[in-house]
């Protein structure tokens, strides 16, 4: 999986560990694998480096793998208030769309094999546009045409491709927001729920998706948002 070294991505990577599944987790840097190898709670994760906008890289770690019956696309990066400019536009992209579509694309051989299946990362803000982070906000609402598509485009090969799109979970990406007394005191209003979610609360939707309960659902996006997409 990817994005797998911290928040939701890692909370996702220790609950498949603690079931006995042999699970391999990538971060974007050293740094973020040092840091998850030193978390006694990874300890079960097979970490690696992966840049996924490197697609030779993305080939070759897919490739490695082998057999796959999950793969799960968590990388992708926020740039609040910078997404006005091009270069970072293109390289949130390039992150959290592309890099989705490359571990897709060389995942595909390995899930054939063993009738696996997809969960990519959406948002809230599939759903919604974000004045200061168009890119996100494109970016997640492309992941779930991509996730529709290719649920299509990968059913003759027995693999579901589905997606989550969390709401406002309490990760680092969202720390600025968690800080800050009044937008937070406004996402708690508007979330019927009354609370920031954990990541903690996405693990159970995703490992009903990648089971063989779900074996008839692909194409799905699931809001996992205390309620948040409901209300106006």
């Amino acid at each position: 999986m990817t994005g797998g070294t911290s928040g939701i991505g890692a909370a996702i990577a220790r609950a498949f560990a603690a079931i006995g599944d042999r699970v391999t987790a990538v971060g974007a840097t050293e740094a973020e694998v040092v840091t998850a190898r030193n978390n006694p709670q990874m300890a079960a994760v097979t970490l690696n480096v992966l840049d996924v906008r490197d697609t030779d890289a993305v080939n070759r770690q897919v490739a490695a793998l082998g057999e796959l019956d999950v793969v799960i696309n968590c990388a992708g990066v926020i740039r609040r208030g910078d997404e006005h400019s091009p270069d970072v536009f293109e390289d949130v992209i390039d992150i959290n769309l592309n890099g989705t579509m490359r571990v897709c694309a060389a995942a595909r051989a390995g899930l054939k094999s063993r009738g696996g299946c997809i969960i990519n990362t959406a948002s809230m803000l599939t759903f919604f546009g974000g004045g200061l982070v168009p890119a996100y906000s494109a970016s997640k609402g492309a992941v779930a045409q991509l996730t529709k598509s290719l649920a299509i485009a990968y059913a003759p090969d027995g693999i579901r491709v589905n997606a989550i799109a969390p709401g406002w979970i309490a990760t680092p990406l969202t720390q600025a927001l968690q800080d800050d007394p009044v937008r937070s005191a406004q996402i708690l209003a508007r979330t019927p729920l009354g609370r920031w979610g954990t990541p903690d609360d996405l693990t159970g939707a995703v490992m009903f998706l990648c089971s063989p309960a779900a074996g008839f659902i692909t194409g799905v996006v699931l809001p996992i948002d205390g309620g948040y997409c409901i209300t106006g």
